[in-house]
């Protein structure tokens, strides 16, 4: 039986501490390569996240403008000018309708 427990020699040892550190290398390599695709993925949410927001405020902005255009003011009495384009649009198609079945086609 070979005794298992000798010293290994200078040119085993050298190896060992050649693989030692190659191994090292890689493992150091993998460990930036996933810390590099975790940033890229933060980055993408984080711009996710601000466009999401920048829609969100759109779709606000865009709403605010429909109720004012829609709704009178607090301290005018006034018909709002969407009420205004939704009538004459109505009253322009009665009087269309209208003239046509007066005057026949």
């Amino acid at each position: 039986m070979a005794d298992t427990t000798q010293a290994l020699s200078d040119e085993e040892r050298a190896e060992l501490e050649a693989l030692r550190a190659e191994k090292a290398r890689r493992e150091q390599a993998q460990a930036a390569a996933a810390e590099r695709a975790e940033l890229e993925a933060l980055k993408a949410e984080a711009a996710r996240t601000a466009e999401e927001a920048e829609h969100d405020r759109a779709i606000a902005e865009a709403r605010e403008r429909g109720r004012k255009m829609m709704e009178p003011d607090e301290d005018d009495l006034s018909m709002p000018l969407g009420q205004k384009v939704v009538i004459v649009a109505v009253v322009g198609i009665a009087i269309i309708f209208i003239l046509m079945t007066v005057f026949g086609h």
